[in-house]
């Protein structure tokens, strides 16, 4: 092997390791030949072979400051264009032809380059093209959407926020929907809707078959006439079984006193707290099974039922009290997060005085009459009986309305607070 065949790195790092234990054994007349053998091969300088046969290791070692950014927005500019010119081609065929389309569409007039942008597109490689059209496309729709000038007044009538972490007031809810298609997306399906209090950890969870607005509304109707405190936030991302007109004018009009907002698009950080709940409340139950009948959803939510009293009354969480930036002597900043002791929901929700005096005492007797060992094995009862159940026979329609449970409890239009009661004997034995 000679300097002309480019070694790289690894390859480099792999001789050195196998002479450096020739050179540790060696006589010093034997060292400065392996010396001027190693040069030869590697193409590195007599001293800096020295410092490497003289160091402990030679593993690699990490980078101490992260390099400079070497491509601006004008080549994110000019990547974006000859990206959506030829169809979102891969890097490995866009790269030799970025400096040939740049001119192409610069002379109809599609883009604007300079020299300095022309030289960078040139020398750019294939992993950083990679690198820079995977960030790029977080900021494109993927499909069109259907209707955009409607799509477009919801949304700016709606404001974007992300709740603060360390909000003290109960009652902002983040909210996500969890389909449970399995492998196909075909007809409709059972989805749980849930909504996570970001000051308390209070979890609601409710299952619906598909996602009209006749089923969202139940859902809604249902978790306001459970949850124990005043809903005040209600915090969706933007997908459109939320961001409809009948969902907005439900939340604007109907129920008031509700403040309605939306995660900035391509942040699903926004959602963080529902997103964490989602897979440990909910997939983690269920998996990827298909849930697609009446009696499937009317079994989901009596599941949910149980899990409601579990997990609100008896299953501790911590919550985040501090994040503060720490940088340690080789400059690497990390962030540290404090967090206090773990309490239930319910003891969090005590702890503001929020209840009334009389719903909290409520509450209290029916954490104090159920046993949570038996009521934990009968979630696990539940489940195992769940997937037992038949899905929707094919060319069947099944009937959404059967699986409403707040049309006999709070009519459509009634504003009056209304107390969901279940049967808790069962855990209670």
């Amino acid at each position: 092997m000679s300097i002309d065949d480019k070694m790289t790195i690894d390859e480099r790092r792999k001789y050195l390791n196998t002479m450096k234990k020739r050179y540790d054994q060696g006589s010093r007349v034997a060292c400065s030949a392996l010396l001027d053998e190693m040069e030869a091969m590697t193409g590195l300088h007599r001293k800096s072979l020295l410092r490497l046969m003289s160091a402990p290791g030679l593993e690699r070692q990490p980078r101490r400051r992260q390099r400079g950014r070497t491509y601006g927005p004008g080549v994110d500019d000019a990547l974006r264009v000859i990206d959506d010119s030829l169809d979102h081609i891969c890097a490995e065929r866009l790269q030799p032809n970025l400096v040939r389309m740049a001119h192409h569409l610069a002379e109809h007039g599609e883009l604007t380059v300079s020299p300095a942008v022309l030289a960078q597109l040139e020398r750019i490689g294939v992993a950083t093209i990679r690198r820079h059209l995977q960030r790029l496309a977080q900021d494109q729709p993927r499909l069109p959407r259907r209707g955009p000038e409607q799509a477009n007044r919801l949304a700016r009538e709606i404001p974007m926020q992300c709740i603060a972490w360390d909000e003290p007031q109960p009652g902002h809810f983040e909210v996500d929907l969890v389909h449970h298609s399995g492998p196909t997306t075909a007809g409709d399906y059972v989805h749980t809707l849930q909504m996570i209090d970001v000051a308390t950890g209070w979890s609601e969870r409710w299952a619906i078959l598909g996602r009209g607005y006749v089923v969202l509304e139940d859902a809604f109707r249902g978790i306001m006439a459970r949850v124990p405190f005043p809903i005040v936030e209600i915090h969706p991302d933007n997908g459109s079984e939320f961001l409809n007109a009948h969902l907005v004018r439900f939340w604007h009009e109907v129920v008031k006193n509700v403040r309605l907002s939306r995660s900035r698009p391509y942040h699903k950080n926004d959602n963080r707290f529902v997103e964490q709940k989602n897979a440990t409340l909910v997939r983690a139950y269920l998996g990827q099974n298909r849930l697609d009948s009446v009696v499937q959803t009317q079994a989901l939510n009596r599941l949910y039922d149980d899990m409601w009293l579990y997990y609100n009354f008896f299953q501790p969480v911590m919550r985040l009290t501090e994040k503060t930036q720490q940088t340690n002597t080789e400059g690497i900043t990390h962030c540290k997060r404090r967090y206090d002791e773990a309490q239930t929901p319910f003891d969090r929700v005590v702890a503001t005085h929020i209840l009334a005096d009389d719903r909290c005492q409520a509450l209290e007797a029916l954490r104090r009459q159920t046993n949570p060992r038996r009521l934990r094995q009968a979630i696990h009862d539940q489940l195992q009986r769940l997937f037992t159940l038949p899905g929707a026979a094919p060319g069947h329609t099944e009937d959404v309305y059967q699986t409403l449970r707040m049309s006999h409890i709070l009519p459509k239009g009634d504003e009056a607070p209304v107390t969901l009661s279940f049967d808790r004997t069962a855990a209670s034995r």
